[in-house]
């Protein structure tokens, strides 16, 4: 077996253009790198990504962690074979020693728990998506029903107060590949109606590729893009969902939005009525990521029926997991490698959901880069529902690109599935 020869690191650029940490790993069958990506409506409750704080890059530089790497996380890694992704991870762990990764950063760690996956899965001579299939004891694998945000708002945008994300999910599409077809289709014609509509300034984009028009509220967003949703063809076949990112208007006693109070009861009415409006198939951080009795509220009330996702509300985390599920406060989680900062961790989050008959939805951050290692992760773990931001800006088009391969390769075996029929 290989043996891990050296471990670099060094300092890319993001989407945003704000530096963020890559890892470099070569054993004897080669280079293996892994770049990770960064939050802008991140939940207080994440490992810390470490920034330097100083000068440079307005303080975002990562020259600590990227040093940590190469001065306390090399040496430790040398020799070692890049097969035991459980125990390194758990070396890393123990050498940053703090509950939230604040020594050598989640985003240190992180960067060579992936590059060390990438790495074993050659040693395997398995594609990573089958890989990680072995690493997390999945052998079904599937192409994931995607969750395309086509309209943004909130701090993706540069709004307060406002609901971060408006998206469709292709839930009826037959294959993975007609599912891209149908989303792309419907951004396109979107595209055209707003800018006839609300001039060119209406179809600019927001950090993960969606337009951010001049409209008023969800409401008539969702109008916008069921419009856009009935002109392409694809009625009954396409439905809604939000990210609401609720805890960036939640002062913490009420919710702002709009100009106008809402209480958790008050909010939770608007989304229901929202629900039987538009159909919204799916609410992820419908409130803040503390108001644990508005979650509970809200899923007796829409969860038999509807997805109610916690991503703020979990951060990627067990031990939130576990109290969510026991205070049955949501359905489903979403998951963001970078929220915990190491793959086994997040592979451990997955398991937990998946045992308490929870949906898992892998997703990108804001700030992504052009690394498509999550779109083998959602494949590889079955999770059955992705999330990469809008059909457009090449670090979200190449997840989605990286899925029509995997797609292509399943088809050769023929063991290519699309999860849609999973969802209804």
């Amino acid at each position: 077996m290989s043996e891990i020869l050296e471990v670099k690191s060094r300092y890319v650029l993001d989407s945003r253009g704000n530096p963020t940490v890559e890892c470099e790993i070569k054993t004897e069958k080669g280079y293996f790198k892994a770049m990770v990506p960064s939050g802008a409506s991140t939940g207080k409750h994440e490992a810390l990504e470490l920034r330097d704080n100083g000068k440079q890059f307005h303080g975002k530089g990562v020259t600590k962690a990227v040093e940590n790497i190469q001065k306390i996380i090399r040496p430790k890694l040398i020799g070692l074979n890049p097969c035991n992704q459980k125990e390194i991870d758990s070396l890393m762990i123990e050498l940053d020693g703090t509950p939230n990764k604040s020594r050598l950063g989640a985003n240190a760690i992180l960067a060579v728990s992936l590059a060390v996956a990438r790495a074993g899965a050659l040693e395997k001579a398995q594609p990573l998506f089958q890989y990680l299939g072995e690493l997390s004891e999945n052998k079904n694998f599937v192409l994931p029903v995607p969750h395309m945000n086509i309209v943004n708002s909130g701090k993706h945008a540069g709004f307060e107060n406002d609901i971060q994300e408006h998206l469709i999910m292709p839930i009826k599409a037959k294959s993975f590949s007609e599912a891209l077809e149908m989303s792309v289709e419907v951004y396109h014609e979107l595209k055209n109606n707003l800018a006839a509509g609300l001039g060119s300034r209406a179809v600019l984009v927001g950090d993960e590729g969606g337009f951010v028009p001049p409209l008023k509220n969800t409401n008539e967003r969702f109008e916008a893009i069921s419009k856009a949703i009935e002109e392409s063809g694809y009625s009954g076949k396409i439905v809604l969902a939000l990210d609401a990112a609720a805890s960036e208007f939640f002062n913490g006693k009420e919710y702002t939005l709009w100009g106008k109070n809402y209480s958790s009861g008050e909010l939770i009415d608007y989304y229901c009525d929202l629900g039987k409006t538009f159909n919204v198939f799916s609410f992820e951080d419908p409130l803040a990521e503390d108001d644990w009795t508005g979650w509970r509220e809200i899923t007796k009330k829409l969860g038999k029926k509807r997805q109610i996702i916690g991503d703020d509300l979990l951060v990627t985390n067990p031990a939130r997991i576990k109290k969510a599920i026991e205070l049955n406060a949501c359905n489903a989680l979403l998951l963001k490698v970078n929220q915990i900062g190491s793959l086994s961790e997040s592979l451990e989050s997955a398991r937990l959901a998946f045992n308490n008959n929870w949906r898992v939805v892998v997703s990108h951050r804001s700030g992504e880069t052009s690394d498509s290692f999550i779109a083998d992760l959602v494949v590889g773990i079955g999770a059955l529902q992705s999330k990469f931001g809008a059909p457009a800006r090449s670090e979200r088009t190449a997840k989605y690109n990286q899925l029509l391969r995997i797609e292509e390769y399943l088809n050769s075996q023929g063991k290519a599935e699309y999860a849609g029929k999973k969802l209804k």
